[in-house]
């Protein structure tokens, strides 16, 4: 489209309607960069390939944190409470980053966005292991950001350059996503033991993998040269107003289920390995366990989200996954080793249909593409912000306690929040 061209609607009989369009609409683009981007679409495996390596890079520093934790909280002499912003520091920017994102993507354009997030991941990555308290955390800064800028803009450059294929393109960047995650958590350990170099080894190798994710973007930024922007935007139709989102109740009931059913797993991503050890588990085995939550999790990201599309209320997904979720924690407090592999799967279908289904939520109930947008932004930089307080409050517990018991009874508190407010949320209807 060119400068001062029209936005694109769609009309019905009711009037017109917002269709998506790509922000880089109102710029010129050279034709030799539009010829580019042509064939490389017509031969997409490099595209694919950046998307799965940069998926690969959305949680694996995180993960990879968890079974290593002891060892670092050790390192520096860290309590429980210091132990927790190790994850809780990363969580907190990826809702800090979440409200910056879009402007660069608008005005850097995503792949170039994308491409700065990998490296600034892989120096996060790096200045976690300098031999200071402040770098651990100073690390968790850039990491938390980066991960921000990969989670907001990846959805937008999937929906431009996969429009007819972009449900499948999610299920690959997802399956990406949370492969990436599995294989830190089971590979923690035994990387520690096989590169010599205790845990900063182990976390560092994880930086490399953001490198070969950089390099594989860099025909992307070279392609997008000459463009301002190209996350996916939403365009109002004329004469309609756009929806407060912020003064929206069932928007706040959508986010406040976003943000607890979020704050319950980043508390399984900072404790569940050290749950576990404190119980007498070896650190390799609390490791693996993990990693098959991380796994498990797969099942019920993939199941919940075509089971939500197809009801007009998703009530009874909401006590399915809020149910599963409480009984996992329920009984890491009754038994810990015994039932661990039992209470990791349960937890594991948990979590993953929650978060699906609060991410589907956030669509079912938008009326239209501009307010799915917003409410999307939404849910997403407070949901971040609360979650972030749940590794935290739990390390200050189980300081106070010496027990984890108090911890989770915590967390089953927030079960029954989150089942609350996702019957509101799950009702038949729109913002």
């Amino acid at each position: 489209m060119t400068a001062g061209a029209p936005a694109p609607e769609e009309t019905r009989a009711d009037g017109p309607v917002p269709v998506l369009v790509d922000p880089g609409a109102g710029t010129r683009t050279p034709a030799e960069g539009a010829a580019a981007r042509r064939a490389l679409l017509a031969h997409p495996a490099l595209l694919l390939t950046g998307i799965v390596l940069a998926s690969l890079n959305m949680r694996v520093a995180l993960a990879s944190v968890a079974p290593l934790v002891g060892e670092m909280s050790d390192a520096f002499g860290l309590s429980s409470t210091a132990s927790s912003l190790v994850t809780s520091v990363p969580v907190l920017f990826l809702g800090l980053g979440a409200l910056v994102a879009p402007w660069l993507g608008r005005r850097l354009g995503s792949e170039r966005v994308l491409f700065g997030a990998l490296l600034l991941l892989g120096v996060g990555i790096l200045v976690r292991l300098l031999p200071s308290v402040y770098a651990l955390y100073g690390g968790g800064v850039l990491v938390g950001t980066a991960i921000a800028l990969l989670n907001v803009l990846m959805p937008g450059l999937i929906k431009r350059d996969f429009p007819d294929r972009a449900a499948a393109m999610t299920s690959v960047y997802t399956g990406a996503m949370i492969a990436g995650a599995t294989v830190a958590a089971a590979a923690a350990v035994p990387l520690e033991k096989a590169l010599g170099g205790g845990w900063q080894a182990s976390l560092g190798f994880w930086s490399l993998l953001a490198a070969v994710a950089a390099l594989a973007w860099l025909p992307q930024v070279l392609i997008a040269r000459g463009r301002t922007g190209h996350a996916v935007r939403a365009v109002p139709a004329a004469g309609t107003r756009p929806v407060r989102v912020w003064r929206s109740a069932l928007a706040w009931q959508v986010t406040l289920f976003m943000g607890l059913q979020s704050l319950w797993s980043y508390v399984l991503i900072a404790w569940m390995p050290t749950m576990f050890t404190d119980h007498g588990m070896s650190r390799s085995a609390a490791g693996v366990i993990f990693a098959f939550n991380n796994l498990i999790q797969v099942a019920g990201a993939f199941a919940v989200p075509l089971l939500a599309g197809r009801m007009r209320s998703q009530r009874p997904l909401i006590v399915l996954v809020t149910t599963l979720v409480a009984a996992g924690y329920a009984g890491l407090m009754v038994a810990p080793v015994q039932g661990a592999w039992l209470w990791s799967a349960v937890l594991g279908v948990g979590q993953g249909g929650a978060v699906g289904l609060a991410l589907t939520l956030v669509v079912l109930r938008s009326g239209d593409a501009v307010t799915a947008a917003r409410l999307s932004g939404m849910a997403q930089t407070v949901g971040y912000l609360l979650a972030a307080a749940g590794p935290l409050a739990a390390g200050v517990l189980h300081q106070a306690t010496g027990s984890w018991t108090l911890p989770i009874c915590g967390v089953l508190g927030v079960c029954a929040a989150a089942l609350a407010v996702g019957l509101l949320a799950a009702r038949d209807r729109t913002v």
